[in-house]
């Protein structure tokens, strides 16, 4: 692993960009003709997502998302070395004042969304697009140098990688300025009992609840972020509140707002979404109005006493 980065990858990263979408278009032609990565998997996930949709549509789709893939994966090599300044001129944020309205009323922030456009490029930039301490809970990888050496990079302008193991302890201390915690919720959750269920792209998808249970625990504002392509390398950011005052929202309230949001924007350009990821892998529970009854429950039983 540590030739393979040291000798190919960190010096590839070192290269310019418009050097690396060479290997970039290189992938991209292997993956619609020699190597067709997931191939099955992306199909399927396009079809009942968007089941109005024709074949050929659907294959038009597949081969813009392996096209949108190919760069996200140079986009992440570049990561590596690319430097402030730069990333400052490929990210700017649109309304800004919202997050520092936040932060003047000392509200720390869950900022939510999905694995949408150049997730990492946001991770490596959050601390100095957000005036709020930028945090990240990190599920650490198989590789411990992959997991050290990523987590380093995307740290080095300010934000804080924290286990996912030590997040109660992690919120528990006292903080010197407010905090905002970047939450990707669309991964497939490992238990479909603990998950919160509901319509998202055409089928009964089981979502990650846990950016509702943070929120509602530590009463933190919950902050939804667009982050859309302008051009090849170059992106948007956009907030939208979800909620100020968490301990006010229903069960489920801030789950399916921010869900919702995050369809609409994979409807409005779907290949820049991860259709190779597994997402409806979890089987509906047979007794699945009875789960979403206790889950209301134990919920209000615990907050809203």
């Amino acid at each position: 692993m540590k030739i393979i980065y040291y000798l190919f990858v960190f010096p590839i990263s070192l290269l310019p960009l418009r050097i690396i979408y060479l290997f970039s278009d290189l992938f991209y032609l292997l993956l619609i003709s020699v190597i067709p990565y997931r191939k099955k998997v992306i199909y399927e996930n396009l079809k009942r997502s968007f089941p109005n949709k024709t074949e050929s549509e659907l294959k038009r789709l597949q081969r813009k998302f392996y096209r949108h893939f190919t760069d996200i994966l140079a986009e992440g090599i570049k990561n590596l070395s690319i430097s402030e300044n730069e990333l400052r001129k490929r990210i700017k944020v649109v309304n800004p004042e919202l997050m520092q309205n936040l932060y003047q009323k000392n509200k720390s922030v869950l900022l939510v969304s999905g694995h949408y456009n150049n997730w990492e490029w946001l991770i490596s930039a959050q601390a100095f697009l957000c005036p709020h301490q930028a945090v990240g809970i990190g599920m650490p990888l198989s590789s411990k140098f992959w997991d050290k050496k990523l987590n380093e990079k995307r740290a080095r302008f300010g934000m804080k990688i924290i286990h996912s193991k030590i997040v109660k302890d992690f919120y528990e201390k006292p903080i010197e300025q407010p905090i905002a915690t970047l939450i990707l919720s669309d991964q497939s959750p490992g238990d479909s009992h603990k998950a919160y269920w509901m319509e998202f792209l055409n089928q009964q998808t089981a979502v990650l609840f846990g950016c509702e249970l943070l929120a509602h625990t530590y009463d933190q504002s919950v902050v939804f972020f667009s982050m859309k392509k302008l051009k090849r390398g170059f992106y948007t950011i956009e907030f939208e509140l979800i909620a100020e005052h968490s301990s006010k929202m229903k069960w489920g309230e801030i789950t399916e707002k921010h869900t919702r949001l995050l369809e609409k924007l994979i409807q409005s350009e779907p290949s820049q979404w991860i259709w190779s990821h597994k997402r409806w892998k979890r089987q509906i529970p047979e007794n699945l109005q009875e789960l979403k009854n206790q889950q209301e429950h134990s919920f209000y039983d615990k907050f809203k006493r």
